[in-house]
């Protein structure tokens, strides 16, 4: 996996992270979880088009599972959730309705502002987005997804 030039390493776990090409030690631990399962580790391998009014725009999930349905799952790890990040969350969701995407926050009883008290939580929900606070993913999730090795019992896609 390529190192991420683009960031300047803020932490000793943040660096690690960067060392193996992810943009946070929470997106690291996730991986070390997948890597440890039955479960194919794809870290950024999709694109995601969606609209934001009046320019186009690609948004890349962090990680990639295929259902066992051939449909694909999206998982985003969230240490922090910013104003920007989830706007975009809302473009993408209005522009692929019926797309699969789960959150893993890293807190999820963190508040969006110092002056609001919504949530990382109550705003996924409004959003109707799947999440968990646990800094793994369920094995509730995983157990949708085909393993390594196996094929989805439908040839379906998101995308087609």
């Amino acid at each position: 996996m390529a190192k991420n030039h683009w960031h300047s390493a803020g932490s000793k776990t943040r660096s690690e992270a960067y060392k193996y090409g992810y943009k946070s030690g929470l997106e690291l631990t996730v991986s070390k979880q997948i890597e440890n399962t039955e479960y194919d580790l794809k870290y950024e391998t999709e694109t995601i088009h969606y609209i934001v009014p009046e320019r186009k725009a690609k948004y890349t999930p962090d990680f990639v599972f295929t259902k066992k349905n051939g449909t694909l799952m999206f998982i985003e790890t969230k240490g922090r959730w910013t104003a920007i990040d989830r706007l975009k969350m809302k473009h993408v969701l209005q522009s692929n309705p019926g797309v699969d995407i789960r959150l893993v926050f890293q807190n999820p009883n963190q508040k969006i502002s110092k002056t609001s008290a919504t949530t990382y939580r109550l705003y996924a929900e409004k959003l109707g987005i799947m999440h968990v606070g646990a800094k793994t993913i369920p094995a509730e999730w995983m157990e949708e997804c085909v393993k390594k090795g196996e094929e989805p019992k439908q040839s379906l896609n998101f995308f087609n």
